[in-house]
């Protein structure tokens, strides 16, 4: 249901009052910039290039880098779990996954393996953060990929708790091929054609570059501080 803005009008007026000036209630023309080069950054790669791309930033990010065809995704997803020591694992609700092969995977050998698969429910908010607190290992999809910093995009909403990506010991992004970008400008551009195409944007949207990681203490660098302390992204040939 849509939220209801109440005394807009009177809390904006307030605010130019106090600007000593009268409220402007005009659209702002946007500003034609003549040099625009965020723009020109990997502006011809190819998606093969950006892969390439990727690739080499995950180095960087401490993150593990996997390539897979779609029909071999769920022996790779079973290997990285493995290494990560199994489960008990959390997933959003998304029928993609599915469609790439993984719904055995997830509903009769991982629970044979005595590998327990849960699914976000948002119905169940306070359970589910619980149980995404506890899992070892996150497995989300990428909405948007950034190649240049090596970053996956998350779209929240009721089926795709944010908790999910946050709180596990580990994190796991399949990232479709179809979803790279050059960079931050491109995605952007995305999310303002979707708000143009259907009027809203999710609620929350995560950008996500790797583990977590921080080097507030004399410019030390840890990872693993406030969140997953290992990531890996599976990129998916999907074109």
């Amino acid at each position: 249901m849509a939220g209801t803005i109440q005394n807009q009008d009177k809390f904006l007026n307030k605010i130019a009052s106090r600007l000593g000036r009268e409220r402007i209630s005009s659209p702002v023309e946007r500003p034609d910039w003549k040099y625009r080069p965020q723009d020109e950054v990997l502006k011809n790669a190819s998606q093969d290039e950006l892969v390439d791309v990727l690739k080499k930033q995950c180095a960087n990010i401490h993150t593990d880098f996997y390539e897979t065809e779609k029909k071999d995704l769920p022996e790779v997803l079973e290997q990285i779990v493995s290494s990560y020591g199994g489960g008990p694992l959390i997933t959003w609700k998304d029928d993609r996954y599915a469609q790439w092969g993984l719904e055995s995977l997830f509903k009769k050998e991982w629970p044979k393996n005595n590998i327990e698969v849960r699914e976000w429910d948002f119905e169940n908010g306070e359970e589910s953060i619980i149980k995404a607190e506890s899992a070892n290992a996150a497995i989300t999809i990428s909405e948007i990929t950034l190649a240049e910093s090596g970053t996956t995009v998350l779209f929240s909403d009721k089926d795709k708790g944010r908790m999910v990506s946050f709180l596990p010991a580990t994190y796991i992004a399949l990232v479709p091929k179809s979803s790279l970008v050059p960079r931050i400008t491109q995605a952007a551009q995305k999310m303002r054609e979707m708000q143009q195409e259907t009027g809203r944007v999710p609620s929350c949207i995560n950008f996500i570059t790797g583990p977590s990681n921080s080097a507030d203490i004399e410019l030390n660098l840890v990872v693993g501080v406030h969140g997953p302390i290992k990531a890996s992204y599976i990129l998916i040939n999907d074109l």
